[in-house]
């Protein structure tokens, strides 16, 4: 069995969100635990699974994601991920459909050697400010949404680039504030730069504390900042220590997100399902 590491949303080794991907063959998924301890052995903000799904159907692959502690319903970069892995084995050609918790997700190639994945757009509902929630963050909010059942996220709009890039929050603390974790954004203070708008992303209910580049977290970010700046096409810049790019467009109830993604690690997974009892280990190449 074969797992990689891909950094997604960077054309750069090292930097933007690494995941793991784990393709299986098409007997479908094993065991929840073994999953589980697969994402833990892994240890990066998500590890993706997927199988191949009989030809004819409303998708081509089926996928599911986890963290090191927990499955997700949605996830951005182990998705542009698992595209990549497809792409660059030859396993899949062309367009693919995923059949997932959040329905049918696509994504299809570009010319430049990019990849857009076509999700729905997260429902943003405004909220009064929770009471500590600017403690918590370490900054006073402009604006607060809720943002619907596939993320279950806040985002919390601050005053500029630079509160965004100098938060340092009670991690403990913000835990309490939403199911999955908190998004803070603000305008870019420069355009010229590349970039439209900023993110930090704080998933501490998933054993993630801070989320380099988080794909999922655009769909409500980009109707955000389109709705404000009056485009449908923008670029976010998530400002991790790891960094990355979204090109984002919101189309209707669908939002797509675009970047790149490179294999940095390949190896075989040692401990096939039926091997659960002992510890899950990889060997690299």
């Amino acid at each position: 069995m074969r797992i990689r590491i891909v950094d997604a949303f960077t054309d750069r080794p090292f930097t933007g969100n690494p995941a793991g991907v784990l393709l299986l063959g098409p007997d479908g998924f094993p065991e929840d635990e073994w999953l589980q301890n697969v994402a833990l052995e892994v240890n990066h903000a998500e590890t993706a699974f997927a199988h191949p799904l009989p030809e004819g159907g409303d998708a081509d692959w089926a996928l599911r994601w986890f963290t090191p502690v927990s499955e997700v319903a949605m996830c951005g970069h182990a998705t542009l991920a698992t595209a990549h892995v497809l792409r660059t084995t030859g396993t899949h050609t062309g367009p693919v459909r995923f059949a997932t918790r959040s329905g049918v997700l696509r994504a299809s190639s570009r010319e430049d050697g990019t990849l857009t994945l076509d999700f729905p757009t997260a429902p943003l509902t405004p909220v009064d400010v929770p009471d500590g929630v600017a403690q918590a963050l370490g900054a006073d909010p402009l604006a607060v949404f809720d943002t619907g059942p596939n993320t279950g996220d806040l985002l919390i709009e601050v005053a500029d680039e630079k509160t965004v890039r100098g938060l340092t929050p009670d991690l403990g603390a913000l835990a309490r504030y939403s199911g999955r974790g908190v998004i803070a954004t603000a305008r870019s203070a420069d355009p010229a730069r590349g970039y439209d708008f900023v993110s930090r992303c704080f998933f501490p209910n998933l054993g993630i504390d801070e989320d380099p580049v988080t794909g999922s977290a655009h769909t409500a970010l980009a109707p955000f900042w389109s709705e404000r700046l009056g485009r449908p096409d923008l670029t976010g810049l998530q400002a991790s220590p790891r960094s990355g790019l979204v090109r984002t467009s919101v189309r209707g109830d669908r939002t797509l997100l675009t970047g790149g993604a490179v294999t940095v690690i390949e190896g075989e997974l040692l401990v096939r399902p039926a091997d659960d009892h002992l510890r899950t280990t990889t060997r690299g190449l």
